[in-house]
């Protein structure tokens, strides 16, 4: 694998893994915005304008921008996040030239004031659709709860509110400021050709501005309480914990995601043999979130309403005693390889390449092998998690329960 990078006098940095004997590439522009850096009143106007990236440009309708993709074959897609927005594709290397340009011209959209009208009522939807979703919805709710009035706490979609009063001259404004040059990167993996797509890149983007795009760094140390959204129309419970984790930026991420596994893994881990084989629960899961300055660890699990207080005691009771008498080396060593092979996995195809590669560059500005993230994953000592879990990451954070039950603690 080489590493290279270029900046752009225009502000713009195009970075690259190049693997020579990959039989594909993949090529992403990465834009350092999502829900995190939204104001209430455009709540949403992130992943709104995700949507409005494919309805055109002054070269291209909504139509030449689906069937050129599609014309190369190629897999593509964009995704908003509460810190990102990300928009890919990725071809055989003989597509090179033509998916930079497509991808390329969508960050210069023409936000046609018809589309803008049309694409709100399919956001509309989309919210009323996840609010339906309960094992995706009670996460917007407990984020709010723990960030009480902070961007962290965020709606990527936003609310029929704050969607239903945005108008296309604000998402101009947003787009003016995130989507600038200074706050955006390309990022190329697999078999391709840097110093074409160097020129190209140039050459396409010549006109581009940086223009400054601050973000609030200052995480809150988030909320201790309990919250019951009562919803009768679900039939099981769905409770969502958050507490305080590690930002993408420290050391100690890799410890997190560890300590996720052993605990919250969907199988294998303390929760499945505590609370899933024996039946108690669906679904108990452990994530952790590394953000940019801030991180979170996320519980999740599923039950009868009947249970749901059963449930909530006993992931209470998992966390706190990782956090008493720590991990075993077995657990350690189990989690250990289980990411490591699933990064390998992932990491086979630039495509699977792509995102590690790009957020590498967002939060740490570092362009680092898989082989190297691997052997560090692996490098993971007792130690390390044991440090971790002295912190008490699990005392005190928030959580929501949603579904046909009345109270909690």
């Amino acid at each position: 694998m080489t590493f290279q990078k270029a900046d752009l006098q225009n502000g713009l940095t195009v970075i690259g893994e190049l693997n020579p004997d990959a039989r594909s590439m993949a090529a992403g522009y990465f834009v350092r915005t999502g829900s995190r850096d939204e104001t209430p009143e455009i709540n949403g106007a992130s992943h709104f304008l995700e949507h409005m990236m494919f309805k055109g440009t002054e070269r291209r309708t909504p139509e030449d921008v689906n069937r050129e993709f599609d014309d190369m074959g190629a897999q593509y897609n964009a995704f908003t996040s509460e810190e990102n927005t990300v928009y890919y594709g990725a071809v055989l290397p003989e597509h090179q030239e033509h998916v930079i340009d497509l991808l390329t011209d969508m960050m210069r959209p023409a936000l046609r004031e018809s589309d803008f009208d049309l694409e709100r009522n399919v956001i509309l939807e989309e919210i009323a659709m996840y609010q339906d979703r309960p094992r995706f919805s009670v996460f917007d709710y407990a984020r709010q709860a723990f960030y009480p009035g902070h961007p962290l706490g965020f709606s990527v979609l936003g609310t029929a509110e704050s969607i239903g009063k945005l108008q296309r001259e604000q998402m101009y404004a947003y787009w003016s400021r995130r989507y600038a040059s200074s706050n955006l990167f390309l990022a190329l993996t697999g078999n391709y050709d840097w110093e074409r797509a160097v020129r190209q890149v140039k050459h396409l983007t010549g006109h581009w501005r940086p223009v400054e795009a601050s973000r609030d760094l200052c995480a809150p140390a988030g909320a201790a309480t309990v919250r019951v959204i009562q919803n009768e129309k679900f039939q099981q419970a769905h409770l969502a914990f958050v507490f305080p984790g590690v930002a993408a930026q420290s050391e100690e991420r890799f410890a997190a995601e560890v300590v996720a596994e052993a605990i919250g893994a969907a199988d294998g881990s303390r929760f499945y043999w505590k609370l899933i084989e024996p039946g108690r629960a669906e679904t108990a899961r452990l994530y952790h979130s590394e953000e940019d300055g801030a991180g979170q660890f996320f519980v999740y699990a599923a039950c009868s309403p009947a249970s749901a207080q059963e449930i909530a005691d006993a992931v209470r009771e998992v966390l706190a005693e990782a956090m008493d008498k720590g991990l075993t080396a077995d657990e350690i060593e189990r989690a250990r390889r289980k990411i490591a092979a699933g990064m390998v996995l992932e990491g086979e195809t630039p495509f699977g390449r792509l995102l590690h590669v790009g957020f590498d560059w967002q939060y740490r500005r570092a362009l680092k092998p898989l082989s190297e993230v691997v052997d560090r994953i692996l490098a993971v000592t007792p130690a390390e998690v044991e440090a971790l879990l002295a912190r008490r990451p699990f005392a005190a954070g928030a959580l929501v329960a949603l579904g046909p039950i009345t109270e909690l603690r």
